[in-house]
């Protein structure tokens, strides 16, 4: 290669850097706004029953199966919402699902009994459903696979920081509208006051963001042309890398897309175990005061949000995705086992939580971007739909679980210890060798076809 090709190569690079700063720029910071939104409607949740049992006298385990129910609509809805891709963009199918789940986390404040909160919970899950793998594909259409493992990381801070910004807003709600005067209970405003933003969010998504590199205004044609050329080059790498299969069928029935969801199912047991019962874990501690409960909770969560980047970064640095998640997933299970096995102690349990948040938070992230380094390559919209769904059962089961075993035990370290175990066992699958999971998960349909 001559001096002036490596010059010129060198300032090819230089130019997709910038181009790819910029389109980062443009995208990450609005979902990463909405994918808040859509946290805080699950965070809310588990603050919200520090009130709402006692006034829709509702049980331990009532509570968990109706916090629960929402993922059986949200697996029930996965696939079918991924073939609504096939006609609608990704981005209007994201504001439209924005829309329907804002009103409908709103109306939980008019809930009267059990029944209705399931219900509302339910139809809540159908609408998010959608959700989460229009994102996945929608950064896809920006960005090849080498560079994912820091968009992915940067976007799903956002789940951290739901907890850490969600926390101290919920605890101030619960607190500050307690003595309100209009008839309201205070857990009644908190689901308003987090679902109404929803709905304007949606609406600005929607003017905020492209559908994909050809309507990038802001992009000129020449930029336009440099990333269409690197997302073909990395599509040729993936095709050749991984021998990729033409057809659509293995990408519902194949064994690599049923182990990645169950190693997704491993970890959000641990995910949605601090999604739903931090702030009562937090509570049993000692600690009565529902601001205080708000605030010592985004410590877990601010952690997380650190870790995150920082394993994001070192994946993409070095091409590495196997140990940046199966590591972080050990790191939750050791967390979980240090809260279930405090008795009592504070600085015990709560450094247990810290490690189980950040370990599971970053594992969640760090999870995507693994999908696209087992052989297959990147998962179409079907295999996305189907691995987060199976993924999310986790998200009926966990919750459900933890209630009835409070209920039965009057005690979460029951639970703890089988969520635990769920982590170790999704860790090793994940460090199992490349073979372990090994057959084509990619189809020859584009992600929006």
């Amino acid at each position: 290669m001559t001096t002036a090709s490596i010059h010129a190569a060198t300032r090819g690079h230089d130019s997709l850097d910038r181009i790819y700063r910029a389109i980062t720029l443009r995208t990450i910071p609005m979902l990463f706004v909405c994918y808040m939104c859509n946290y805080l409607d699950r965070i809310n949740v588990g603050f919200a029953k520090l009130q709402m049992l006692d006034d829709l006298k509702m049980s331990e385990t009532a509570f968990g199966l109706g916090a629960g129910i929402f993922f059986v609509g949200y697996v029930l809805a996965g696939v079918p919402s991924s073939f609504a891709l096939r006609k609608i963009s990704p981005r209007r199918w994201m504001c439209i699902l924005m829309l329907v789940w804002g009103a409908l986390s709103a109306s939980l404040m008019w809930v009267k009994s059990p029944s209705s909160f399931y219900v509302l919970r339910f139809l809540t899950g159908v609408a998010e459903a959608g959700f989460f793998p229009s994102i996945v594909l929608y950064l896809a259409q920006w960005f090849p696979s080498s560079r994912r493992g820091r968009v992915m990381s940067l976007f799903m801070v956002s789940i951290p920081l739901s907890g850490l910004v969600g926390g101290p807003l919920s605890g101030w709600i619960l607190q500050h509208f307690a003595a309100a005067p209009n008839g309201l209970a205070a857990w009644q405003w908190l689901y308003l006051l987090q679902g109404a933003p929803t709905i304007v969010m949606g609406l600005v998504l929607l003017s905020v963001l492209r559908d994909d590199v050809d309507h990038a205004d802001w992009l000129g044609e020449s930029g336009k042309q440099l990333i269409r050329e690197d997302l073909e080059r990395d599509a040729r790498l993936q095709s050749t890398l991984h021998n990729t299969r033409k057809t659509a069928r293995p990408a519902l029935i194949s064994h690599t897309v049923l182990m990645l969801g169950f190693v997704y199912f491993c970890i959000q047991m641990g995910v949605y175990a601090m999604n739903f019962w931090l702030p009562s874990i937090i509570r049993s501690l000692g600690f009565p005061n529902l601001g205080v409960v708000g605030l010592i909770s985004a410590v877990p969560y601010l952690c997380a949000a650190v870790v995150m980047v920082f394993v994001g970064r070192s994946a993409d640095a070095h091409q590495e995705r196997r140990l940046h998640l199966g590591v972080p997933v050990l790191i939750g299970f050791v967390g979980l086992l240090l809260a279930a096995t405090a008795n009592g102690s504070i600085p015990v349990a709560l450094g247990g939580l810290t490690l189980a948040t950040a370990g599971t938070l970053t594992g969640l992230a760090m999870f995507w971007p693994f999908t696209s380094a087992v052989p297959g390559g990147s998962p179409s919209a079907p295999s996305v739909a189907l691995i987060n769904s199976v993924g999310q059962i986790a998200g009926f089961v966990s919750p459900y679980f933890i209630g009835w075993v409070r209920d039965t035990t009057h005690s979460t370290t029951p639970a703890l210890y089988l969520l635990s175990s769920a982590m170790a066992l999704g860790a090793i699958l994940v460090m199992r060798p490349p073979r372990a999971i090994s057959v084509p998960i990619v189809s020859s349909e584009v992600a929006t076809d």
